[in-house]
């Protein structure tokens, strides 16, 4: 049992992160047509899966932390997320998120997907708090700390592996 402070910390954290990725999923899944191409463009491989399940994940993601159910796989998701974001779109950009133009391009660093990142990371391993579904179904503290650092370790050693099987930077994919 938290104290009220804590809780409340917790469920601004989750409502914000679980609002934003929820935001980008669905904007992922009202504009799947530019977004395939925008994942083609970006070099990977079989862009509709990786459209399929970037939208999926942060749909899925944005709920789970909406409600706290699972909160850090949840947090771990968005980890995932930013690490595919930082190599593949952001680390070229350097440090700030003030956009500039590169070839015709918004340019954006890597500040905003690392703060995402360190948010749900924190989450991942402080838990959800006492006001979330995990609590009442009994499993907020068997998800948390050293088990969520362990599902972020994880999520980053898939994000590492998606790009290894699916990311041919400088190849610019088909849309299909």
């Amino acid at each position: 049992m938290h104290d009220n402070a804590f809780n409340l910390a917790m469920l601004i954290l989750r409502l914000g992160l679980g609002a934003v990725f929820l935001a980008h999923g669905i904007k992922h899944a009202l504009g799947r047509e530019k977004t395939t191409k925008w994942f083609a463009w970006l070099g990977f491989k079989q862009a509709p899966l990786q459209w399929f399940m970037s939208t999926a994940t942060e749909i899925g993601a944005g709920v789970l932390l909406i409600l706290g159910l699972v909160n850090s796989l949840a947090a771990a998701a968005v980890v995932g997320i930013m690490a595919v974001a930082f190599w593949t779109v952001h680390k070229s950009a350097g440090f700030f998120i003030t956009a500039f133009m590169k070839e015709g391009i918004d340019v954006e660093g890597w500040e905003y997907v690392f703060s995402l990142a360190f948010a749900a990371t924190a989450l991942a391993i402080a838990g959800p708090g006492d006001w979330s579904l995990d609590y009442q179904i009994g499993i907020d503290h068997t998800l948390d700390a050293w088990i969520g650092v362990f599902f972020v370790v994880g999520a980053v050693a898939l994000s590492a592996l998606q790009l290894a099987t699916f990311w041919r930077p400088g190849e610019k994919g088909e849309a299909e």
